[in-house]
C-alpha cells in the first residue's frame, strides 16, 4: 500500500494519456469479488485495472499512482480481519478481528480509532460514524446494507487517517443523510454528508445513496478517487469535491447538485486543484458549474453526461482524449478560464483568425489557458458560447460538435487566441455574430457557411463536393445562422455546395446525407474564412 505521493505536475499527468497499452475504467465493473466469511482474502480492484471504453486510452493506473493516493492494492483485505459493527439506535455493537478493541460506541457515535477493515450494516436513526485514527493508519469501511441519520450535523465523518476507504458490498443498498442546518458550523467542522479530512476511495459494487441536505454531498480536504459504485448524490451546494483532486476510475455516479457538480478546488498548491474522468458514467445536473477544475480537467474515458448548468466544463486548462461527453449549458459549454494566470498576449481582434480570414474588432487579452482535444466524442448544446478558451484552443483528433448560442453576442466558438485544428471533425453550428473560424497554424482545412437567416432546429445542412458527392451532413439541434465544419474530408482551396434539407442519418448532429429534396444555396471555397466583426457584426463568407 502506497502511502506517498510524489506530487507530479498536472502535465506530467496529462501526458501520460498517450502512453500505449493503458486501458483503465469505462464500463461498470465486473468480475468484482464479495467478501465471503470462507474467503481468506478478498480482491476488489482488478475490475480497475482492466476494464476498457474501447474507444481511447485512458490513463494507467501505474501513472495514476504516481499522483494520487490509490492504490489497487487497498481493496484487497484479510476477510477473518474484518470487525462487524452493527448499527441500531443505542445498541451498536462490534465483534471479531482484531482491530474490535478500536470501535468505541457512545449512545448513537461510532467511532473507529485504528487501521482495520471494519463491515458496518444496520441503521441509525440519528447517530453518526467517526473516523479518528491514526496518521498512517488505512481505515477500511464496508457498507453492507447500511443506514445512517444525522439530525444535527454529518452522518459520516473522517476526522484523521492517512487514507480512508469506503466500500460498498456486493448486492448491498446503503443511504446517508445530513441535518440541513448544523449544530457546529465553525471554519473546521464537517460541511458534507460524507466528510474526510484524509485521502478518501470509494469502492465496491453495491450502491449509495448520499442526501447533502446542509451543503456538500461528498467532501475530501485531500484528494479523492471514486474507483467503482453506483452512488446516487444529492447536495444543496457541491455534489462531489476533492479538494487536491477528483478522480472517476469507474461505476456510475449520479450528482444533482445547487452549486457544482463535480469538481476540485484546492487553489493553493501548485499542481492541485485537478480533475480526471478515466472511465465508468458521470451524470451530473448543477445549478452552477457542472465539472469544475481550479487547473486542468481532463476527460479520457467513460460517459459523462452534464445535462443541466451554467457553464459545462470549466478548468484553466480543458484536455479530451477520449471517452464521451455531452453537455448542457446556459451559459458557456466548455470554458477555459479562472485559475491562478495571468494575460500573456494580446490577440488583435481576438475573434476568429482563420486561413484566409479578418479579425474582429478590438484586442484580446490572451492568457494561459487552454482547451485540448485529441480524442473522444464531444457534444456541446450551449446558450452562451460553444467551446470557449480565454487562451488557445487545438483539436487534433476526435470529433466535437457544437450547438450554440441563437444570440449573436456568443459564438459557438470563441478562442481569444488561435484555434489550431489538424484533425478530426468539428462541426459548429450557431449565430453569426461572433463565428470564430480555424487559424493560420491549422493543418487540416474546412468550410464556413454563413445564412442571411437562422433555419429552425431539425434543419438539415449538406455539403457536397464538385462531384455531388455529400461529405457531410450536419442537422441543426436549435436555430442556426453559421456553420464551421472541419474534417479529413475537406480538401483545402476546393470548392464546395452547401444545401439544405434532403435526408441525413446522423450521430450526434453529424453523418451521411442524400441530396434527394435539398434546396441549393450557393459554394463555399474550403480554407478561405471570414471571421465575425464582434457583437452584432455579423459573420463572414458568402450569405445566402
Amino acid at each position: 500500500m502506497k502511502r506517498f505521493r510524489t506530487h507530479l505536475s498536472v502535465t506530467a499527468l496529462a501526458l501520460a494519456l498517450g502512453l500505449a497499452g493503458c486501458s483503465v475504467g469505462g464500463t461498470t465493473p465486473t468480475g468484482v469479488s464479495a467478501v465471503s466469511s470462507s474467503a481468506s482474502t478478498t480482491s476488489a480492484g482488478t475490475a480497475a485495472s482492466t476494464a476498457s471504453t474501447g474507444t481511447a486510452e485512458a490513463v494507467s493506473l501505474d501513472a495514476l499512482a504516481e499522483d494520487t493516493h490509490y492504490d489497487a492494492d487497498d481493496l484487497t483485505w484479510e476477510a477473518a480481519a474484518e470487525v462487524a459493527v452493527t448499527l441500531a439506535d443505542g445498541t451498536s455493537t462490534a465483534a471479531g478481528g482484531t482491530s474490535s478493541s478500536a470501535v468505541k460506541i457512545d449512545g448513537g457515535t461510532v467511532t473507529i480509532t485504528a487501521a482495520g477493515t471494519y463491515r458496518l450494516s444496520g441503521s441509525l436513526s440519528d447517530g453518526q460514524v467517526v473516523v479518528a485514527a491514526g496518521e498512517e493508519d488505512v481505515v477500511r469501511i464496508i457498507l453492507d446494507g447500511a443506514d445512517i441519520t444525522n439530525s444535527t450535523g454529518s452522518p459520516f465523518v473522517v476526522e484523521s487517517a492517512n487514507e480512508a476507504i469506503v466500500y460498498l458490498a456486493d448486492g448491498t443498498t446503503n443511504f446517508l443523510s445530513d441535518a440541513s442546518t448544523y449544530a457546529d458550523q465553525g471554519t473546521d467542522a464537517p460541511n458534507a454528508a460524507v466528510y474526510s479530512m484524509a485521502d478518501l476511495t470509494i469502492a465496491g459494487p453495491g450502491s449509495l445513496t448520499v442526501d447533502g441536505n446542509f451543503n456538500d454531498g461528498i467532501s475530501s480536504k485531500d484528494g479523492l478517487v471514486l474507483a467503482a459504485g453506483n452512488v446516487t448524490v444529492d447536495a444543496a451546494d457541491d455534489g462531489i469535491v476533492g479538494k487536491d483532486y477528483a478522480v472517476l476510475l469507474d461505476g456510475a455516479y449520479q450528482v444533482t447538485a445547487g452549486d457544482d457538480g463535480f469538481k476540485s478546488d484546492n487553489e493553493e498548491d501548485e499542481g492541485r486543484g485537478w480533475v480526471l474522468v478515466n472511465g465508468g458514467t458521470l451524470n451530473v445536473n448543477a445549478g452552477d458549474d457542472g465539472i469544475k477544475a481550479f487547473n486542468t480537467l481532463t476527460i479520457a474515458a467513460g460517459t459523462t453526461t452534464v445535462e443541466e448548468s451554467e457553464e459545462g466544463l470549466e478548468a484553466q486548462h480543458i484536455i479530451m482524449t477520449g471517452g464521451t461527453a455531452t453537455v448542457t449549458a446556459n451559459d458557456d459549454g466548455v470554458n477555459a478560464s479562472g485559475g491562478s494566470t495571468s494575460s500573456s498576449t494580446t490577440a488583435a481582434g481576438g475573434m476568429g483568425s482563420g486561413m484566409g480570414g479578418g479579425m474582429g474588432g478590438g484586442e484580446m487579452a490572451v492568457g494561459d489557458y487552454t482547451v485540448n482535444i485529441s480524442g473522444g466524442l464531444l457534444t456541446i448544446n450551449a446558450e452562451g458560447d460553444g467551446l470557449d478558451s480565454n487562451g488557445n484552443a487545438s483539436i487534433s483528433g476526435g470529433t466535437v460538435v457544437v450547438n450554440g448560442p441563437t444570440n449573436n453576442g456568443n459564438g459557438a466558438l470563441d478562442v481569444n487566441g488561435e484555434l489550431a485544428v489538424t484533425g478530426g471533425t468539428v462541426a459548429a453550428a450557431g449565430s453569426a455574430g461572433m463565428a470564430v473560424t480555424p487559424g493560420a497554424s491549422s493543418t487540416q482545412s474546412g468550410v464556413q457557411v454563413t445564412l442571411e437567416s437562422s433555419v429552425p432546429a431539425g434543419t438539415v445542412v449538406q455539403i457536397a463536393d464538385s462531384s455531388g458527392n455529400v461529405v457531410a451532413a450536419f442537422v441543426t439541434t436549435k436555430a442556426a445562422a453559421s456553420l464551421v465544419f472541419s474534417s479529413a474530408a475537406i480538401s483545402d482551396g476546393q470548392e464546395y455546395t452547401i444545401y439544405t434539407g434532403g435526408t441525413a442519418t446522423v450521430s450526434a448532429g453529424i453523418g451521411e446525407g442524400s441530396l434527394d429534396g435539398a434546396t441549393e444555396l450557393g459554394t463555399v471555397t474550403a480554407g478561405e474564412y471570414t471571421a465575425a466583426q464582434g457583437p452584432g457584426g455579423g459573420g463572414g463568407g458568402p450569405r445566402w
